[in-house]
């Protein structure tokens, strides 16, 4: 499959110095939230002021990877993901070990990449940090979760938590436009779907919490859980971007009459999540596997998503951590 980086010139790999004008790749998602082809001219523009300047869009699913593996290869001095989580995840799975760095440019409804590193979530802002730093950026590492062999920046959750994000990626209209309310609708039409239903639950298997059942689990690299607006969603506890390991929440099954107590605790500043009795928290962790259980104890699968990016139906969700994986510029 081409990549569309085939016509691009090689370079050699070197390491830059202060003198020399790094040569940048920008991958673009056409189709995230707030890129068009005007404002993706107009960063291009702005960023050869000080760098060689490659941009491509990309077409499908996975492409922004073998975009950003052939440049790792090719020897960009720089990779930039322009577009939301989901393409941002696929530019980190290109670039995980190669040691070339990556950089966002913020395209999405969310960006909690950005909002968690401190880079602008205004794009004209975030463009003229790049510039900024052109001379002298120092590149940092940052560890990546990983699932059942896809990596992670942020999160990854299996069960409940990736059907709201399956619901959400099935209406990018909705998504695109109302936003973070969409979000919140569907969070709670999937809350009151599971408990009118009854879906397969999860169980932990291994480790402390060996045996521990509930509707789902979710994995963070790094806090907050995501973004409401501006107001930051926190979930697991004692976990961050570069400290070698993982933290699990699990939210035991519940009933209707529950989820009036447990939204405003996802939404409020002031009520953390981990301190609901629904919700066990585990910190520390270097690996953990959850299994999918049927009702009935047959065979059973669930929704499992990376960072917001829904990756299809599994009956198992095996996590790890990759300390150091991955070189950022912010």
């Amino acid at each position: 499959m081409p990549t569309g980086l085939e016509q691009m010139p090689a370079a050699d790999h070197h390491t830059t110095t202060s003198g020399d004008r790094k040569r940048m790749l920008v991958v673009v998602n056409p189709y995230a939230t707030t890129v068009s082809d005007k404002l993706k001219n107009l960063v291009v523009y702005a960023l050869q002021a000080r760098y060689e300047v490659e941009a491509v869009e990309t077409e499908e699913a996975n492409h922004a990877t073998r975009l950003a593996a052939s440049a790792a290869e090719e020897g960009f001095d720089l990779v930039v993901a322009f577009g939301g989580d989901g393409t941002l995840n696929e530019v980190a799975n290109g670039l995980a070990g190669s040691g070339t760095p990556l950089s966002v440019l913020p395209g999405g409804s969310t960006n909690v990449v950005c909002r968690t590193l401190g880079i602008p979530t205004d794009l004209v802002d975030a463009a003229e940090h790049l510039i900024a730093i052109a001379d002298n950026f120092t590149p940092r590492p940052m560890d990546l979760g990983v699932v059942n062999g896809r990596r992670f920046l942020f999160a990854s959750g299996f069960g409940l938590d990736a059907d709201v994000v399956r619901r959400v990626d099935e209406n990018p209209r909705l998504k695109s436009g109302a936003g973070k309310w969409f979000y919140a609708y569907s969070a709670l039409s999937g809350f009151y779907s599971y408990c009118l239903g009854s879906p397969p639950g999860v169980r932990v298997t291994g480790g402390d919490a060996d045996g521990l059942t509930g509707a789902t689990a979710i994995v963070q690299n790094s806090s907050p859980f995501t973004y409401f607006g501006s107001r930051p969603i926190e979930l697991c506890e004692n976990v961050e971007l570069d400290d070698g390991r993982l933290s699990l929440a699990v939210l035991e099954r519940f009933a209707q009459r529950d989820t009036p107590s447990l939204i405003p605790r996802l939404l409020s500043s002031r009520l953390a999540v981990p301190a609901s009795r629904r919700v066990h928290q585990e910190s520390d962790l270097k690996e953990v596997t959850v299994e999918a259980v049927a009702n009935d104890g047959g065979d059973a699968t669930l929704p499992l998503h990376v960072d917001g990016d829904f990756i299809g139906r599994h009956d198992r969700a095996e996590w790890s951590v990759e300390p150091a994986a991955l070189r950022i510029v912010y």
